[in-house]
């Protein structure tokens, strides 16, 4: 590695740990309010910007302008909370775990006894780190995918943070083999599934009525295992002051000896209940994130670079 390259690791990992140590000298609250006013800035960041307004305008093309503005600036305050919340998984989960509320671990117990192995997929919505973190305070640790961080000093220092309670994770670019041993072995993965995926790794599902480029890996391994698939979320409630950690009820799926349209119809299932999370807090979803960028052949892009 070029020392060039070795300065800015080290900068950025010291940065890293700056921000993460000011947070955890905070007690939550307070940590989440400087979270969401710190957030807040994401918006003057012309390209950061465009984006959202852009993912905004193809999900809610009815909303008026002001409204939408508001909505995006909300997800700029959630991803300042969701950073105060995380800098304190390693130091206080117990405070972590004072904050959530959760609804539906039965349904997670009962898939879990089925002994077929459990895949938990969430969306960025909320604090979507506490979909896996949360569980593992309430006893029930599991493996989930990642896309690995280039700087490997913040990445090692992330997934201590993230593995502190017990869960484990799993490079996606190396992870076919060990996805399906945990699976057969009746473990529980996690996944996340709505990011943009590339054209070898998806298939086009509607999100918000428009064809989006989307992980089909909680299908075939559903398909091919038995395992159940649950959602699991973790909104912000305001009103309680606490994020709800939501389990709801394995998703129908049907086995018509026709893989490939098994595989898109329960694709379409999990995209369309992140979608019904995203409208039902529209304020705490990751606009930021160029959704639709892969585009069907023919198509012409959504995004303007």
């Amino acid at each position: 590695m070029a020392e060039k390259g070795k300065l800015r690791i080290n900068l950025e990992y010291w940065w890293a740990q700056a921000v993460l140590g000011l947070f955890r000298r905070l007690t939550l609250p307070r940590g989440m309010a400087l979270g969401r006013a710190i957030g807040r800035f994401g918006f003057w960041f012309p390209k950061l910007r465009r984006t959202g307004e852009r993912n905004l305008e193809l999900a809610f093309p009815d909303l008026p302008a002001d409204e939408r503005s508001r909505l995006l600036r909300a997800s700029f305050e959630n991803l300042g909370r969701l950073l105060a919340i995380f800098s304190h998984f390693a130091d206080h989960p117990q405070a972590v775990k004072e904050m959530i509320a959760v609804e539906g671990l039965e349904q997670f117990a009962n898939a879990s006894d089925q002994g077929h192995g459990v895949i938990l997929f969430t969306g960025h919505v909320g604090a979507w780190e506490l979909s896996s973190f949360g569980l593992s305070l309430f006893g029930h640790p599991l493996s989930f995918l990642v896309r690995r961080i280039d700087n490997p000093k913040i990445e090692a220092l992330i997934d201590r943070i993230r593995s502190g309670a017990g869960n484990r994770t799993i490079d996606k670019r190396s992870a076919a083999r060990e996805m399906l041993s945990i699976l057969r072995g009746g473990g529980t993965l996690g996944i996340l599934v709505d990011l943009n995926t590339l054209d070898r790794e998806a298939i086009f599902v509607d999100f918000f009525g428009i064809p989006a480029a989307t992980t089909f890996i909680v299908a075939k391994l559903a398909l091919r295992t038995g395992a159940s698939v649950l959602p699991v979320f973790a909104p912000w409630d305001d009103e309680h002051k606490r994020f709800r950690l939501k389990i709801a009820a394995p998703l129908p799926i049907e086995r018509t000896g026709d893989e490939d349209e098994d595989v898109r119809r329960l694709t379409q299932q999990y995209t369309r209940v992140v979608e019904d999370y995203v409208r039902r807090y529209p304020d705490q979803w990751l606009w930021i994130h160029r959704r639709w960028k892969t585009r069907p052949a023919g198509e012409t892009r959504l995004y303007d670079s």
